[in-house]
């Protein structure tokens, strides 16, 4: 993003500048639309999974900024030594995910590639003055994450085989969730900011958060919700390459308490995919959250921090609050 050109164009209410999860360029006084795109090489074996998959991933940006996915574009990149029929399964599984989400695959555009790769560009809606943003988290605020960490490493486990059925089944679930329960949760709440939890894990996005909205954020270990399989791959040094370069890349940005042990290090820096929302919202408004997302979220959920004054860290991981 830093070589792009600086836009200036009131109507621009979200740009790069502060790295939220989507753009949005306001229309007029009452509509506002949100642009996203998002793909990636397969996480499974299953097509038709994977087109699941990528598309909950790519949806995710139009919920995470309080919006509604009305349209999207199908990408694609696959080989030709592949059967024709898998791309199909692959765009299949998408457009079920945008069905449910209730909007519509309008077209999309497939190149040739070594290695196949699918997602989605997704154009929403919001109205301009209800925008959630990764830059608008207060001091006093919790912080509230909607689905459980550790997918990355499961992922890399299912790629060596060392996933039985039932973990694969409860992560399929979790990466197939849409976050639009947690969405509309986060807007009958208050919410003040918001970001997806992807490609750059909890810390990463957290920092994103943190830097656009000029505090700092603190993260409690205990308080994480996390699928307990992942503590024990991480042990085994199941662990992508991506977890070990976003730590690299935020080492100057994070305090972490010493005493964190080293799998949950890696949990923490995991790359996620399709994770959940890290929801924040004032503290008068936090019971109203956690009832809305009882009643209706279907994947673990906690209160996991607290915004604070900004200091020398963007985040500071403690073990506890």
């Amino acid at each position: 993003m830093c070589y792009l050109p600086k836009i200036e164009d009131e109507n621009l209410l979200v740009g790069p500048q502060t790295c939220d999860d989507a753009a949005v360029y306001k229309l007029n006084d009452e509509q506002a639309v949100i642009l996203t795109l998002d793909f990636f090489t397969p996480v499974v074996d299953d097509p038709f999974t994977f087109g699941q998959i990528a598309a909950a991933n790519a949806l995710s940006d139009i919920y995470s900024m309080g919006g509604l996915p009305l349209t999207a574009l199908n990408i694609a990149c696959f080989p030709t030594c592949l059967p024709r029929e898998t791309l199909g399964q692959i765009i299949k599984g998408g457009a079920d995910k945008v069905r449910e989400a209730g909007a519509l695959i309008v077209g999309g555009h497939t190149v040739e590639d070594n290695e196949p790769k699918y997602g989605l560009s997704v154009m929403g809606v919001v109205h301009p003055r209800q925008i959630i943003t990764n830059a608008g988290a207060k001091v006093g605020d919790l912080l509230v994450l909607t689905k459980p960490l550790g997918l990355g490493i499961i992922n890399t486990a299912i790629k060596g085989g060392l996933v039985d059925d039932i973990l694969y089944r409860k992560s399929i679930e979790i990466m197939t969730y849409l976050n639009k329960d947690a969405s509309l949760a986060m807007q009958k709440a208050g919410a003040t900011g918001c970001t997806d939890i992807t490609g750059f894990g909890l810390l990463g996005h957290a920092v994103e958060m943190a830097e656009a909205s000029g505090v700092s954020l603190e993260i409690w270990v205990d308080s994480l919700p996390v699928i307990a399989e992942s503590v024990e791959l991480a042990r085994m040094g199941l662990v992508p390459q991506g977890a070990y370069k976003n730590r690299e890349y935020l080492q100057a940005k994070v305090s972490m308490e010493n005493k964190i042990p080293l799998e949950m290090q890696d949990i923490l820096f995991d790359p996620q995919t399709s994770g959940g929302l890290l929801i924040s919202v004032p503290e008068a408004q936090l019971d109203l959250l956690l009832k809305e997302l009882q009643q209706t979220n279907r994947t673990p959920f906690a209160v996991v921090g607290r915004v604070k004054k900004k200091s020398t860290y963007s985040l500071k991981v403690k073990t506890h609050m």
